[in-house]
């Protein structure tokens, strides 16, 4: 099928050709089966080399440790590698597991396609490299199913330079109060997904700080949560420069 989100901030529509693979379908589910609480997107691109294990390990995790129902979505951004025969054998091997495949580039229109074809009450996203520790995701989830807060953000323990200046400019210059906005673990509820992505303009690697720019700006509740990383290295944020975040100032 396709998929155009139109955002507010301009006239033309971005466009991805949403393939979905109807045999290894899980949505909609099957009759008599509620959707899941949970969806959580894997967006990859030319991922062959981490996707089975980051996945298996996730399948493992929610299967034994997540007190929710949840089902895995791994969307893929036009990779040229075997990251798309990797991630149709994970979907025939494990239950529970929806593909996307977009034919462009890009982060954002991974999340955008993923979330807003959803059924599930929450939308969530982790990086394809999973170097959160996992153990943190029932209470980044938590906040969210409870009505606490309608966006939950799994935050860096220990940020590392670039991380800190980056976000001391977001505070700085679009004066947002959120510590981190680009940290590959973040969950919402779907029907502020569905209201707040149409008018993300960034469809690559800035979608996630615009999001929450502008979920902020709508007065929604965003908790921040603290996570541990499993990697020795840290994770450098983007550096500033979007022309979208630039127009976002205030």
């Amino acid at each position: 099928m396709s998929l155009s989100i139109l955002a507010r901030d301009s006239a033309q529509p971005y466009r991805s050709r949403v393939v979905v693979p109807l045999p290894r379908r899980v949505s909609p589910p099957a009759p008599g089966w509620p959707p899941p609480t949970v969806d959580i997107v894997v967006p990859v691109h030319n991922g062959e080399q981490h996707l089975a294990a980051a996945v298996r390990r996730l399948h493992a995790f929610l299967r034994q440790r997540f007190p929710f129902s949840a089902r895995i979505t791994i969307a893929d951004s036009a990779s040229t590698d075997g990251t798309a025969a990797i991630a149709q054998r994970l979907a025939a091997e494990l239950p529970g597991i929806r593909v996307l495949r977009l034919n462009e580039k890009g982060r954002g229109r991974a999340l955008a396609a993923a979330w807003l074809t959803s059924e599930a009450r929450i939308v969530a996203h982790l990086a394809v490299d999973l170097d959160a520790d996992l153990s943190g995701l029932p209470a980044l989830i938590a906040p969210v199913v409870s009505g606490h807060s309608e966006v939950s953000v799994g935050r860096g323990r220990r940020a590392d330079l670039i991380s800190r200046a980056y976000s001391r400019l977001l505070r700085t210059v679009l004066r947002v109060h959120f510590r981190e906005a680009h940290r590959g673990f973040e969950a919402m509820r779907a029907d502020v997904a569905r209201r707040l992505v149409p008018e993300v303009v960034d469809r690559g690697r800035f979608f996630e700080t615009e999001l929450l720019i502008r979920a902020e700006r709508a007065g929604l509740r965003i908790h921040e949560l603290p996570v541990n990383r499993t990697g020795d290295e840290p994770r450098p944020a983007s550096p500033p420069g979007s022309p979208v975040l630039r127009s976002l100032r205030p």
